[in-house]
């Protein structure tokens, strides 16, 4: 018998155009989104765990406190077909899986809890007219942050380097962008592999990359292949906005797309495309505030703690029909089960 789905009303409660709107519109709010009203109430999170270490806690703004549970958190996203947050679902509204077996929805949050964000610019040769835009992007991005976020930057061209590290004065990442000149070539699988590492030192549960880059990687060390394992072991959602030229010159430029995309798809994240440096300050003002608005479920594994085995999770919506068409949801594919 299928799951019986609550009357729900689905309304906007911002202005309509959120993704690809003016600046100065974005700036209005910092919260452009889509509402959701369910019927019932929101559980508030109280025990979970996180992502490909099944670590467990209480999950509070300084982090995990460990426990002996073997639950899983689950970040969840749901956008509209413009990337605009939908908020408002409840418990109710979501269905959890682990392979195919149906999971029971341990805690439940959607508290704005702080991210630990890892932001890579290229600074390549083919960005020198870029880059200006690309700082602002940076702006609009931490303007739409949880003012308790840490931040690093790397820069990357023939190879990446941590330009600042971990600050919660964005301040400091912008400043630093000021003296980054573009030249050379685009070590951008190098820069990830450099931020998945610089992870170990974050002082949050949540962790994000942000991408900004114009092209394919053409001068890295570390291959896809090496990136994509490090990523499904690593507790990191990647979002990427990927500024491409229309007449792509070089193989890596044409495969440079789907790189980004197949890249943060591994972790639940999302990469956008776009034609203009002109749009990326709004992009990136939307990461932003999705990352502000995920929903965080968690589970009971039944699976051994340390089986070193990849677990798949996915993630589907108890909505009406024409409203499951409309929404997007985007999570973690899996987790590892730690190590032995």
């Amino acid at each position: 018998m299928s799951p019986t789905v609550r009357a729900i009303s689905f309304r906007v409660i911002l202005p309509f155009v959120f993704a690809f709107a003016p600046a100065a519109a974005l700036a209005q709010s910092a919260i452009d989104d889509v509402h959701i009203t369910p019927r019932g109430k929101t559980v508030d999170v109280a025990t979970v765990a996180y992502g490909a270490n099944s670590v467990a806690g209480n999950y509070l703004g300084s982090g995990v406190i460990r426990t002996s549970a073997n639950l899983v958190l689950v970040p969840v996203s749901i956008t509209d077909d413009r990337h605009r947050p939908v908020v408002g679902l409840d418990q109710d509204n979501f269905q959890l899986f682990e392979g195919k077996k149906p999971q029971e929805i341990k805690n439940f949050s959607t508290e704005d809890l702080p991210v630990s964000v890892g932001i890579l610019v290229d600074t390549s040769g083919s960005m020198s007219y870029k880059l200006e835009r690309a700082r602002e992007a940076v702006i609009q991005f931490s303007d739409a942050a949880n003012p308790q976020d840490e931040f690093f930057l790397i820069a990357f061209a023939d190879t990446p380097q941590l330009t600042t590290d971990f600050t919660t004065s964005p301040e400091h990442i912008e400043n630093d962008l000021l003296t980054s000149r573009s030249k050379g070539q685009t070590s951008l699988l190098d820069a990830i592999y450099m931020g998945i590492r610089k992870m170990r030192d974050a002082h949050y549960a949540r962790k994000a990359l942000l991408i900004l880059s114009d092209g394919g990687d053409n001068h890295s060390r570390y291959t896809e292949k090496d990136v994509k394992a490090a990523l499904k072991e690593a507790d990191v959602t990647v979002y990427a906005v990927g500024t491409y030229d229309r007449y792509a010159s070089t193989r890596e430029e044409v495969l440079g797309p789907e790189l980004l995309s197949t890249i943060a798809g591994i972790t639940g994240g999302h990469a956008f495309t776009i034609t203009s440096a002109s749009e990326l300050p709004e992009v990136t003002r939307n990461i932003g505030t999705q990352l502000r608005h995920q929903y965080m479920l968690a589970y009971q594994s039944q699976a051994l703690p340390h089986d070193g085995k990849w677990h798949k999770i996915s993630v589907k919506l108890r909505l009406p029909k024409k409203l499951n068409y409309l929404l997007r949801v985007e999570a973690r594919p899996g987790y590892y089960g730690g190590g032995k």
